[in-house]
């Protein structure tokens, strides 16, 4: 089930935000191998902290008042893949399913949007947003836009001018969908699995959770 809202839905000119609220079924990157089956992520990051910066978002308008229309959407099923002891779509398709979902439907109802953003992994302490490979290729002007947005912000230190790697996310359908979308997901290069420690863990909890960032 994707979540949709709508902030002036009748405005033609239309921006999209976007995040997963789903969390995953497996915790199959702990540490502790005997978790690895039966117990879910609590994703505190990885998909809450998106969520609950659309519903600040959303909170905000009444006071910000945008000359655009928004449109939130919480993707579900982003976090489904196929365990890491299991067999899975060697080309990725078992993840990511609620934004295909979506972008399907948006597509054939001939729905468009200025840009969209996508929020991945957007809570953690010391939080690094490199520019993420495919936010690049598909749409350089809006991740020009945004990182320069945060430097004259002064947020530099969590906007980071360096490049990211690929990441199969939600914002690849909603490129393929027409609409140019980026992804602001936290990346560690110098980490095993390229992310935070907390990554598809028991440990994705609040604690974790910085509101700085």
């Amino acid at each position: 089930r994707n979540i949709i809202a709508a902030y002036t839905p009748d405005a033609s000119e239309r921006i999209l935000i976007t995040s997963h609220w789903d969390s995953r079924p497996w915790c199959d990157a702990d540490p502790d191998s005997t978790l690895h089956r039966n117990t879910p992520v609590m994703a505190a990051n990885d998909g809450a902290s998106g969520v609950a910066v659309i519903i600040e978002l959303a909170r905000l308008l009444k006071e910000l008042k945008p000359a655009v229309g928004i449109d939130f959407v919480c993707f579900d099923l982003e976090d489904c893949g196929a365990p890491y002891w299991g067999t899975g779509d060697d080309e990725g398709r078992d993840w990511c399913l609620g934004s295909r979902h979506w972008a399907e439907q948006a597509s054939t109802a001939g729905y468009r949007a200025r840009y969209g953003i996508l929020l991945d992994m957007v809570g953690d302490a010391n939080a690094t947003f490199l520019r993420e490979y495919f936010s690049q290729q598909y749409a350089p002007d809006v991740v020009n836009r945004v990182w320069a947005a945060a430097n004259r912000l002064g947020y530099g230190n969590f906007f980071v001018n360096a490049n990211g790697g690929g990441i199969t996310d939600d914002h690849l359908a909603i490129n393929n969908a027409g609409i140019p979308c980026i992804d602001i997901i936290d990346q560690r290069m110098d980490s095993p699995t390229g992310f935070c420690p907390q990554w598809h863990t028991t440990d994705d909890t609040m604690t974790h959770i910085d509101r700085r960032t």
